[in-house]
This record gives C-alpha cells, structure tokens and sequence, in this order.
C-alpha cells in the first residue's frame, strides 16, 4: 500500500515564496509570496464505494465526485490501449489505498457540477484521526497534474505548489516523457498534442492586443506559432495579471493548458494559474516551507462538515 497519508495536504508555500516561481505572473509581489488561503463551502462526510478512475470517486449515496484540480493520466495521454498505461493504473491504485470504504469529507468552491453531472470538490479523507487531503496527496506523490475548469480554479496555489513538489523530483508520471514540458518553438509536435492537457514553455516574442483577447506570441510567424490568448473577460476579472502581461516580451515562460488549433497550436488561458514563470531553478529547493493547507469556511453550521480541525 502506497502511504499518502504522510504527503496529503502538505504542501509547501516556500516553492512560492522563496523561490517566487509558482505564483501566477500577475499577482503583486507581497501577494506571490503570501496568497490568500483557499475558503471552501462545506459539503457532507460519505463513505467512498467504488473507485471509478484516478479522479472520480462513487459515494454511499450514489453520487459521483469528481476531484476538481487534480487531473489523473489516461491511456489517451499516450495513445495508449485502454487499461494499459501503468501511469493511470498507478494512480487509481493509489486513489484506491487512499479513500476506498473511508469516510471522506467534501467541500466546494465555485462550480458545483461538470457537464456529466459529477459534483467538483475537494476531498478530505477521514482515516484514523487525520483528514487528509487527495488532491494535494496525489498532486504530491507524481500521481496527477495541477489543473482547473471555467469556474474551478479555487485553491491553485496550494495545487500548484503541490504538483511542483513532485515534479521538480521527477516522482512517477514526472518520470514519464509523455508528461514532459513541450517547447514552444516546436509548433509541430504542440499539434501532435492537440485535445490534450498539455505544459508548454518558452520565450514571448511579442505580445498582441485586440479587442477581444491578448496573445502571447511565440515566433513571428502568429499564423503557425504556438500562441497562448487570454479573453477580455478573464483580463477585466484580473485586472494586475492584465497590467502584467505588455513586460512578458522576451520572457521565458510556461503555460499549461488543453491544447487548440486556431491556425497554430494554442493555448486559451482562463485563470492566471495557467501561466507560470519558468522553473529551471525549482530543482535546487531543498529546504522545507511552511506547511499550509487549504483554509477553513468560517460559519458552518453545527450539522454541516467543520474544517476548522484541518
């Protein structure tokens, strides 16, 4: 049995402080280094039956959770057979020892439902007086990579951090050439990507406005160049990512996201979480940062989950 007890929910706020690499480029600097806690809704304590794959789980009472924010390899990252990608059975079978006939905990921030009807929550394992967190355990372990949806990108710093901790040490999928950082001036196998999740990195060689979007162009060819565009509306509801964006030029950057085909490769940036500074220097973080978690709903009623004991 894997032992994610350990690991779950530890992750380290230093990768983004000390190292000041894991931050979303638009937040101030004071905000890089300390970002606000991550406040959820609380949801109620089922019992998992069944484990349907590395990110969704089936309650006592039926219910299908999805665990927002923690995205589990396929087989179709690979092309692979169904069933036979160890990466995705690595990581059901962690799942698995984790949360299987245990008590969990859910709670809720933003989205509540996907399209399938499946609820979108964090979860929290209750196992012999600890209430560990999945998502921040499997991000943790190499089990999963950091990501959000439209209206679910709650608690990406700590999923961030997380992610970062295993991958700057190479743990399990990070192992894997198939998860590797894509480059930029390589528009031709970002393709070969394309429908995937995908972290791709390099130099902006310029960046254009329209009316609609900014573009963070990465040749000066825009028509067959691998682009990352951010829409008017998620620009008006972070207006210092925005500001931050013009200064991007000839920076090294990485941005993850589904990659689309809009005559290049692209990728189409919903939350600042999506665009990250590069992180050659992640490797030589030895020491261990504070220790922090998502942060309790204040309020809850006496009947309702309380995390204030997380």
């Amino acid at each position: 049995m894997i032992s994610l007890c350990v690991m779950a929910g530890r992750w380290w706020a230093g990768l983004i402080g000390a190292v000041g690499l894991f931050a979303p480029l638009g937040a101030a600097a004071e905000e890089a280094k300390a970002p606000p806690p991550c406040t959820l809704e609380p949801g109620p304590i089922r019992t998992v039956t069944r484990v349907i794959d590395g990110e969704t789980l089936i309650l006592d009472d039926g219910k299908a959770v999805r665990l927002i924010g923690a995205l589990a390899p396929r087989a179709r990252d690979a092309d692979a057979a169904q069933g036979a990608w160890p990466p995705e059975a690595d990581t059901i079978k962690a799942l698995s020892d984790l949360v299987l006939a245990k008590r969990v905990k859910l709670a809720f921030a933003g989205r509540r439902l996907d399209r399938y009807g499946r609820e979108l929550a964090q979860v929290f394992v209750i196992d012999r007086g600890r209430e560990d967190w999945v998502q921040g355990a499997l991000l943790r372990g190499g089990f999963a990579r950091a990501y959000g949806l439209p209206e679910s990108f709650a608690c990406t710093h700590e999923l961030v951090a997380n992610e970062a901790y295993a991958r700057t040490r190479r743990l399990r999928l990070w192992q894997n050439g198939v998860y590797r950082t894509l480059t930029a001036d390589r528009p031709g196998e970002i393709m070969k990507r394309r429908g995937k999740y995908e972290r791709v990195g390099g130099t902006v060689v310029s960046v254009g406005r329209t009316k609609s979007a900014t573009y963070l162009n990465f040749s000066n060819d825009w028509r067959s160049d691998f682009t990352a565009r951010i829409d008017k509306k998620v620009l008006a509801a972070n207006p210092d990512f925005d500001r931050s964006l013009d200064a991007l030029a000839n920076t090294t950057v990485v941005v993850r996201g589904w990659i689309e085909r809009r005559n290049g490769p692209l990728i189409d940036i919903a939350d600042p979480s999506q665009l990250e500074a590069a992180d050659d220097a992640a490797a030589s973080q030895t020491e261990a940062p504070k220790e922090a978690r998502p942060a309790p709903p204040e309020g809850a009623e006496p009947s309702t989950v309380n995390l204030k004991s997380l």
